[in-house]
């Protein structure tokens, strides 16, 4: 997936026109919602400087917003809401970003909510305890290695904002991947995946409210799908890329 584009523009609005601005950007903000290069947008107010406006649109690349957006038919009626206010623009650029980014403590780490390493380690531990136990799994880990639920935990603990361990000591995103071609992994065996790692999740005494169970649960659908996918006869093995990074929102639509 390649990387989006961030346009910023910076308006200066007098006082007595603000109420009309943000009427008109709020009937635009109907096209920008409805184009297929946006992939979000926000209007934001400078709280020292009341006529200060930025808005933020974050497009799928600027090719797509120029040559896209732009050459829409949803483009006019956009512009026409916004016409007035063209010639109090102060700037109008695009972004990109760079590797400079994270996260704050404000809003803790699905890792940390968990419950850290051990937490990780007690999962990954009563999970495999279950899988060797289950007819329908236990036939695709006959030859499991005596460290992979260690690894598989490390893995898991920086897919949900842990430590780079896995990265470290095993690689990326691919090196994971290539644990299951020729698998050929099955949709009652995904199903059973998913099934037996909530209930050992129970049993490993991980957090229960609805918020973190609902982002743990996104993660295992959606990797085990990869899964499936990547075990079966028609994958490719994907560009090298790093560990996902879950967090309590969700993933974008994958565009190749």
């Amino acid at each position: 997936m390649t990387a989006h584009t961030v346009e910023y523009i910076r308006y200066r609005i007098p006082e007595q026109q603000s109420a009309d601005f943000l009427s008109a950007y709020t009937r635009a903000a109907a096209q920008l919602a409805a184009a297929p290069q946006c992939v979000d947008y926000e209007l934001t107010r400078c709280e020292e400087e009341p006529d200060s406006y930025i808005l933020r649109i974050t497009w799928t690349s600027t090719q797509q917003h120029l040559e896209g957006f732009r050459a829409s038919e949803l483009f006019p009626p956009f512009f026409a809401k916004i016409r007035p206010y063209v010639e109090n623009i102060e700037e109008m650029r695009h972004y990109s970003p760079t590797g400079v980014h994270g996260s704050g403590a404000a809003v803790p780490a699905l890792y940390d909510w968990a419950g850290g390493a051990e937490a990780f380690s007690r999962l990954t531990d009563a999970f495999y305890d279950k899988v060797r136990k289950d007819d329908l799994l236990a036939p695709l880990f006959a030859d499991l290695a005596p460290d992979h639920a260690a690894h598989v935990a490390l893995w898991l603990g920086e897919v949900f904002g842990g430590p780079a361990a896995y990265s470290e000591t095993q690689g990326g995103h691919g090196h994971m991947v290539a644990h299951h071609f020729g698998k050929h992994i099955t949709e009652p065996q995904r199903r059973r995946w998913v099934n037996l790692i909530q209930d050992a999740a129970d049993d490993a005494g991980l957090p229960t409210d609805a918020e973190f169970r609902s982002a743990f649960l996104a993660y295992v659908e959606w990797g085990t799908r990869l899964a499936v996918y990547f075990s079966g006869p028609d994958a490719r093995p994907p560009a090298e890329q790093p560990v996902p990074k879950w967090n309590w929102g969700a993933m974008p639509p994958y565009r190749g």
